[in-house]
């Protein structure tokens, strides 16, 4: 009898112990969430191997690791473990071998080679720079992969020998190339991709293309003598940068025959598994803003290339070719749903599955990833507002979710819930699709602040998916919008060229009147409204300060500011001024002058924090200054905040996330009424 008030004691200090800790996603939560990525179903379809995501939270580090399951989803185990990055797995065509890329043994990733009846593992490659894009010979005797190839870069610049002991600084760096740095890349080395052929008995890669020219998607004929590859090997390639052809290349005598050509993007070339049709994607090129990838099939030898999406009028963004060579396996967007479908060679089209998606941790962009086995299984990334990509599977029109790998945090954390909202434009009454998230512990008898999140691209969409960083904003209070206004892509191509040639411009309406119809539901708080958005949805930011005073702070983060810095600085400069402008910028400064945000600096009142990596190629960090430097010229509450060591993906480290969330909310935080939730 003693013993019992003692138990309830221990009982009760247990329950306030569990009580005290958050039911909401945090900051650190970050760290702990964990995504499936390329699935790769066996050629049998009774395996699946996949890629399993997670993060250390001592070294700041993304990592991954190997998995395999049942179709079932049963006798789910590790294939490879470690603090390390294994990757990009790829079945042998007889399903007995596994080739993948791995740092495992140091920080310099190599292909690796797995038997699947012992599960025993060897180093194939010990290159210089890492092996890329993997394809298996038909007799499983061979592999193809791409691989950097640097290239001495000569300069006219020849110093004088300096005296013995003498410390000088480093020799100028001679540069003549038009596309000299990329974004996560900085400064590039001269070089381009070739493509590599090898053993599965190991030896040393040979490579098999020498071209001034990058080669991408290797794949084999059915006979094993020829290669096809995608490169713009056109004598105008730096101007023309998306003017790529098919190609095949002979192994015989390494001569190589184009297979496309017309002016246009043509990719990832894929041979039917009969050996007579090359399916690929691709468009005619008229220098439009977005203009949708088609789905082509073209004869082995490159004639007779002919169309089969064109009822679609979606972009296709993978696919894989149906065993029988009479159609093939697609994945699209459409209307912020990720779909996969059977595409027969007359264009008939038969749903397979939706909710494909996950891929994309920080904001919520449509993104994700399948493969098809032999008797026409599908292995897929299942994505939702309610948890990041898991493993799913579909077969005869029936789909089954294998893996819930976030259970551990999301069985005691409560997400916001997301919701649909449409709405009409205010300025032609076109539909316009959004997604509103609310807090946890949302109540609509009370008024919320309201936060406007704007996706980037912009051509790109954003969908009913996971976002830890719209989910983090909702757990501190905040309801948050999200959108796909004209311009997006996954609702055709009419509408995503709306802004071609006119943008920023009336996808400020769409915006606004979504903020309008998110008002009308009665628990937005009119006076706490904020903005913020990323690359593009930070060029709408900016824009949208400077033609409205309605939201009481704003966050640009990696904008463009003044399109004519931006269009000679930023890191592809053959691509920008062809795309979205119809001149180049000393042709036409008023047009490029009128569609920045600079130009509309004096108007602005809001106070405003600009956010952007260091190291950010494509939309560089100068942009940020300019803006700065503006607003405080213009005596505008201001503050700027600088990623060290991050290009323009900034969550591409876990505390860039981290720092980009704490950045926004404290901001935020600053302008918000306290007496809001």
């Amino acid at each position: 009898m003693r013993k019992f008030p003692f138990i309830l004691a221990l009982i009760f200090f247990a329950d306030i112990s569990f009580s005290q800790e958050s039911n909401q996603l945090e900051l650190l939560d970050v760290f702990n969430l964990e995504y499936i990525a390329d699935p790769q179903i066996s050629p049998d379809g009774k395996q699946i191997i996949y890629t399993r995501n997670f993060k250390d939270v001592m070294t700041d580090k993304n990592h991954s690791n190997l998995w395999i399951t049942d179709f079932d989803g049963k006798n789910q185990r590790p294939l490879t473990v470690g603090n390390q990055s294994d990757y990009a797995a790829r079945w042998s065509h007889d399903g007995k071998k596994v080739v993948y890329l791995s740092n495992q043994a140091d920080d310099k990733v190599k292909l690796y080679l797995m038997w699947m009846d012992t599960k025993q593992s060897v180093a194939l490659t010990n290159t210089a720079t890492a092996p890329n894009q993997l394809a298996w010979s038909h007799d499983d005797q061979y592999l193809v992969f791409t691989q950097f190839v640097a290239k001495s870069r000569p300069s006219i610049l020849k110093m004088p020998a300096k005296p013995a002991g003498a410390k000088w600084n480093q020799p100028p760096v001679y540069i003549d190339d038009m596309k000299y740095r990329a974004d996560g890349q900085g400064y590039l080395t001269a070089g381009n991709n070739q493509i590599f052929i090898l053993s599965v008995d190991g030896g040393t890669p040979r490579q098999l293309t020498f071209s001034e020219h990058n080669h991408q998607s290797p794949s084999w004929s059915i006979d094993n003598r020829a290669i096809y590859f995608t490169a713009n090997m056109h004598e105008n390639h730096l101007y023309e940068p998306l003017n790529a052809e098919i190609y095949q290349l002979q192994l015989e005598d390494l001569s190589v025959k184009a297979l496309t050509h017309r002016f246009g993007p043509d990719t990832n070339a894929q041979l039917s598994p009969n050996g007579q049709l090359i399916a690929y994607v691709g468009f005619d090129d008229t220098f439009q803003g977005h203009t949708v990838r088609d789905l082509y099939v073209m004869d082995q030898d490159g004639t007779h290339p002919r169309v089969i999406s064109a009822g679609l009028d979606r972009s296709i963004q993978s696919m894989a070719w149906a065993n029988d060579s009479k159609g093939l396996y697609i994945q699209y967007t459409d209307q912020g749903d990720g779909k996969l479908a059977l595409i027969k060679l007359n264009g008939k089209i038969k749903s397979i599955a939706s909710q494909l998606g996950g891929l994309s941790l920080g904001r919520p962009y449509n993104a994700a990833a399948f493969s098809v086995s032999n008797n026409g299984r599908v292995a897929y990334t299942l994505g939702g507002p309610e948890h990041p990509a898991d493993l799913a599977v579909t077969e005869n029109n029936k789909s089954h979710r294998l893996t819930h790998v976030n259970a551990d945090l999301f069985n005691y954390k409560s997400l916001g819930q997301t919701t649909e909202l449409r709405w009409l434009s205010s300025v032609d009454q076109r539909e316009v699709q959004g997604w509103l998230v609310t807090p946890p512990d949302f109540d609509p008898n009370k008024k919320y602040p309201m936060i406007l999140e704007i996706h980037g691209g912009p051509f790109a969409s954003y969908g009913s998916v996971f976002s830890t960083e719209v989910q983090l904003f909702a757990a501190a209070g905040y309801v948050v919008l999200y959108t796909n206004p004209r311009g997006s892509t996954g609702y055709g191509q009419e509408f995503a060229n709306l802004i071609h040639h006119d943008y920023p411009n009336n996808d400020y309406h769409d915006l606004m009147s979504g903020v309008d119809a998110a008002i009308e539901k009665g628990f937005i708080d009119d006076e706490q409204l904020f903005v913020t958005g990323g690359s593009g949805g930070g060029v709408l930011t900016a824009w949208i300060i400077g033609k409205t005073d309605r939201f009481k702070a704003a966050v640009v983060a990696k904008p463009v500011i003044n399109w004519i810095s931006f269009v000679l600085y930023a890191d592809n400069p053959g691509f920008f001024y062809k795309y979205w402008f119809p001149t180049k910028p000393w042709e036409d400064p008023e047009n490029y002058l009128k569609r920045s945000p600079l130009s509309y600096v004096g108007n602005v009142k809001t106070p405003t924090m600009l956010l952007t990596g260091e190291e950010d190629y494509r939309t560089p960090i100068a942009e940020s200054e300019q803006f700065y430097s503006a607003l405080k010229l213009q005596k505008v509450d201001s503050a700027m905040v600088r990623i060290p060591g991050s290009g323009h993906g900034i969550a591409n480290r876990p505390s860039n996330l981290v720092a980009k969330v704490v950045s926004i909310l404290a901001w935020f935080e600053k302008y918000r009424t306290a007496e809001s939730p």
